[in-house]
């Protein structure tokens, strides 16, 4: 169950992030921009936050598997696209494909963590699975980077495909968790109603803009980096990984603390203090591209630090909004799965819309993002926790 779990919610990671280093490659390849082809990036965004609105009732009406399966078959056709594309912008296209399929495995993995476990416990499965999902991603641009190299940058892509498939064996290793006395009945309308209510709760909006937030400078980094560390400070493209795999190794520690803190101290103290950290990191972010002070080695360090706070407030901000309204478990992750990554929207086209050459504008919607998630993280202190009576009218 933990391994298939942690294949599912690391898709987001792995289809994002095995192509980075072949970013500059695939750029000169396809006679295309740099900011071109960091909108594909936005393009994956865009398609994951749509999809996960879509997933998340159809998985509380027809159960947890099926729609599971039926996101990793588009995953895997938008997969193949990408691989034979011969533009920039028909990669974009498949990519809002890769990522409809992709945001099912995600959002029905957080739904199937919230029919097994609740509260602190489910926030410390979160962290759990967080940690195992991030070897994917600290392998897979070193990996990215060998095969674009050996292969070309479409093999990628293919490698891609033949991860999709394994997990589609994999899915059906684990059992119904979401059993049919328990399946929503009603029409899926009224499951897409329900959206508009969730959005009244303060506290859910709260913990989805804290995460949003930060999910907008984390994909302001991944957009960015690329470029500031290949082109701008002339980093060879096979050594973006391992300075990648820096960042995923400090995730994978918060998320070890937190899993360990989070009964201790509650998710919400552990949130506001990943957000604060975020914050300072941010700005000093900002300061070190604007200044270009320590060159590469001084943009290493505060973005590593900023990344490292996903641990403490990703998994604590969703099992938040999980614990608000723990009978619409799949709404309520699709919700603030759309609304975190469609702020990662804004994140990465933010800064391929003013890509100039320099890290100064990923720096600046960075510390944008700190700022922004404390904000929010901050405000759970005034919003009202919401009883188990609101839930059921809901």
């Amino acid at each position: 169950m933990l391994a298939v779990l942690s294949a599912l919610m690391g898709f987001a990671s792995i289809s994002t992030d095995f192509y980075l280093p072949a970013m500059p490659a695939m750029a000169a390849a396809l006679h295309a921009s740099h900011g071109m082809l960091e909108f594909s990036i936005t393009g994956y965004l865009i398609g994951f936050s749509i999809g996960q609105l879509f997933w998340g009732p159809v998985s509380d009406k027809f159960g947890r598997r099926l729609p599971a399966a039926a996101g990793l078959i588009l995953f895997i056709v938008g997969s193949a696209g990408c691989a034979q594309a011969g533009s920039a912008e028909t990669i974009i296209g498949w990519r809002i494909v890769q990522a409809l399929g992709a945001s099912a495995c995600v959002v029905i993995s957080r739904a199937i963590v919230s029919d097994l476990y609740e509260g602190a416990r489910a926030a410390r499965m979160l962290s759990t699975l967080m940690v195992v999902m991030a070897i994917a991603p600290l392998l897979g641009p070193v990996i990215g980077a060998q095969v674009a190299a050996w292969a070309g940058w479409r093999a990628i892509f293919w490698l891609l495909v033949a991860l999709g498939v394994a997990s589609l064996a994999a899915l059906y290793t684990i059992p119904e968790t979401l059993p049919p006395l328990h399946r929503h009945g009603g029409r899926l309308s009224g499951a897409f109603a329900c959206y508009a209510k969730l959005l009244t709760a303060r506290r859910i909006l709260a913990y989805a803009g804290a995460g949003g937030f930060f999910y907008a400078g984390m994909f302001a980094y991944i957009a960015g980096t690329p470029f500031a560390y290949i082109t701008y400070h002339h980093l060879p493209a096979q050594y973006y990984g391992l300075l990648f795999g820096a960042g995923i190794l400090g995730i994978m520690a918060t998320n070890v603390l937190n899993a360990r803190l989070v009964t201790r101290f509650g998710a919400d103290r552990l949130l506001v203090a990943g957000a604060l950290i975020a914050a300072v990191a941010g700005i000093a972010c900002a300061v070190v591209a604007w200044t270009d002070w320590g060159g590469l080695w001084g943009l290493l360090l505060p973005l590593f630090v900023f990344i490292s706070c996903t641990g403490l407030i990703v998994a604590n901000s969703v099992a938040g909004a999980l614990a608000e309204f723990s009978l619409q478990a799949g709404s309520v992750s699709a919700l603030v799965g759309a609304l975190q990554y469609g702020s990662g929207i804004a994140g990465s086209g933010l800064v391929g819309l003013f890509a100039d050459g320099t890290p100064r504008p990923m720096g600046w919607v960075i510390a944008l993002a700190g700022i922004g998630s404390l904000l929010c993280a901050k405000s759970l202190v005034q919003a009202p926790r919401i009883g188990t009576q609101h839930e059921q009218t809901i």
